[in-house]
């Protein structure tokens, strides 16, 4: 069984992840052909080039960025049977993973290549203004996706604690707003700072975002968090932890589809990827 190997040469000092990853694989036996990325573009040619070689097995080195990048690519073409996708952590964040209890060192997970086990995971689908997204893991709108510019300009040296960091400064700025969530035969309209849209359980740095989320359930895990702003400084210590769904403001729902009418200028991410703006709809594929 040989993998199809694509490394983020940005998730660490320069040549350092591939060699890691060169090293890690060759260490476990594990047959693979690695391609290094220079863009998003590039990393899509690259997927490509995996299927056109007859490649089924792909992994991706990098953090949960790369490996939205790799979903999106992989989603975009026709299997028989759905593609395996393995995930050799290399970025700041790699929240992914956490929902496995897996280990988040690209030198740990080697090995798992080896193995024949496999999980089915769903993926989700978003649609926006911005076009049609896949979601392994997570998507937000509201003060969530506006704090992803300020974490990305932050030093990684902070390493995790940059994304709260991120998200304190951007809730300094980011008052309530009105939204309308309709999702399965539920509703809500009223005061939000924040929607989360999960399949899987972290985010954000370690945060246990939606602990009841299942990634094989063929549904969306979706918190509103709801305004006033003041709210979040209760709430966020809970979030940390995943005991924050029985808190006055936070609204949980589940369901397949979903949409979410917001004001047009909330910012929209997913799996730590800046997508766009405004309104946004979404349903799931189950075990893609």
């Amino acid at each position: 069984m040989t993998w199809w190997v694509i490394v983020n040469p940005r998730a660490g000092p320069k040549g350092a992840v591939e060699r890691r990853a060169r090293f890690a694989l060759a260490s476990v036996s594990v047959e693979h052909e690695i391609r290094v990325s220079s863009s998003a573009d590039h990393l899509d040619e690259l997927v490509r080039e995996g299927q056109t070689a007859g490649a089924t097995n792909f992994a991706c080195v990098g953090g949960d960025g790369t490996a939205h990048l790799v979903v999106n690519s992989l989603m975009s073409l026709s299997w028989k049977e759905p593609p395996t996708l393995a995930l050799l952590p290399a970025g700041s964040g790699s929240d992914f993973i956490r929902t496995f209890g897996l280990p988040r060192k690209l030198e740990d997970m080697a090995g798992h290549l080896a193995t024949s086990s496999r999980y089915l995971c769903d993926v989700g689908v978003l649609k926006g203004a911005f076009g049609t997204r896949y979601v392994l893991n997570v998507a937000d709108s509201g003060v969530g996706a506006a704090s992803l510019s300020i974490t990305n300009r932050l030093p990684r040296a902070l390493g995790e604690t940059r994304y709260a960091i991120g998200f304190w400064i951007a809730l300094s700025a980011f008052p309530a707003r009105d939204i309308r969530l309709i999702a399965g035969g539920r509703s809500y309209e009223g005061p939000a700072i924040n929607v989360v849209m999960a399949n899987g359980q972290f985010f954000g740095g370690g945060m246990n975002v939606a602990p009841r989320a299942m990634l094989l359930d063929g549904a969306w895990d979706i918190q509103v968090f709801t305004g006033p702003r003041r709210y979040a400084f209760s709430v966020m210590p809970r979030v940390a932890r995943g005991t924050h769904l029985g808190h006055k403001g936070v609204r949980r729902f589940s369901a397949s589809e979903f949409r979410l009418e917001c004001p047009s200028d909330w910012a929209i991410e997913a799996d730590g990827e800046r997508l766009g703006r405004g309104s946004v709809e979404g349903s799931m594929l189950d075990g893609a």
